[in-house]
């Protein structure tokens, strides 16, 4: 939970909003403040539907009304600021998250295989969202602490933008830009199993082996030994898959 410039408490997600309210965003986007008639032009609707929005702009911390005159607060020009202004929409974006390539000093990596949707039953490197106002490095090194149970020494290596795809139709599944971390000299006892997975030390021939493992294995593995710093990739999955 979050409070607000204007008090009110709010869940820290971003809310579905409604048309009228992105449009009276997409004003104010553009000009310091403005008066309620300036905003009832924008949306072309009855005075009171225009208030009842405005009104859910502050409720969620959006909009601030100071006197006769509304403005965006810092979270209202962070979320418009994701407009697009030519189709009045919040634009989809790329998730950020980390992957942890980590090695021990016997040549194995650390590998999960995930036991929840989507990728059920899938291997593969551990990692995790990053969060809001974490770097990528603290963010590596919780995702370890929470998902392995361990430390390690981390070093940011690269970048790998995956864009997922269904196998039957095209359609885009998922879109995220993965932080490639190398982490070595491990430190403390792995915990085998965790609310969605379980761990293993396995070598790169042992996960290159199984039958269900993510299909960017060897683009992640490259670009977290160092052998590349950057690539883009697209990866089909059916339905039974994903």
């Amino acid at each position: 939970m979050l409070k607000s410039e204007t008090g009110v408490i709010k869940v820290s997600h971003e809310a579905h909003i409604h048309s009228a309210q992105t449009t009276i965003l997409r004003e104010l986007l553009f000009m310091p403040t403005a008066r309620f008639a300036e905003l009832q032009k924008a949306t072309g609707l009855e005075s009171d539907h225009v208030k009842f929005h405005i009104a859910r702009l502050v409720e969620l911390g959006y909009v601030l009304k100071s006197g006769q005159v509304y403005s965006l607060t810092s979270t209202g020009k962070e979320y418009a600021n994701k407009l697009d202004t030519d189709q009045n929409k919040i634009e989809r974006q790329p998730k950020s998250a980390v992957i942890l390539v980590v090695e021990n000093k016997q040549g194995a990596f650390l590998v999960q295989e995930r036991l929840k949707h989507p990728y059920f039953g899938f291997w593969g490197f551990a990692g995790g969202k990053i969060r809001w106002g974490e770097t990528i490095l603290e963010a590596a090194a919780r995702e370890l602490q929470e998902e392995a149970g361990i430390g390690a020494t981390l070093k940011y290596q690269g970048v790998y933008h995956e864009i997922t795809k269904s196998k039957e139709t095209g359609e885009v599944l998922e879109d995220k830009i993965f932080h490639v971390v190398y982490g070595s000299e491990p430190i403390g006892e792995v915990l085998e199993e965790f609310e969605g997975g379980r761990n293993e030390w396995l070598s790169s021939a042992d996960i290159e082996a199984k039958d269900r493992k993510y299909k960017s294995f060897a683009l992640e593995l490259a670009v977290g030994r160092g052998e590349i710093s950057f690539v883009e990739a697209e990866q089909l999955y059916d339905k039974e898959e994903f």
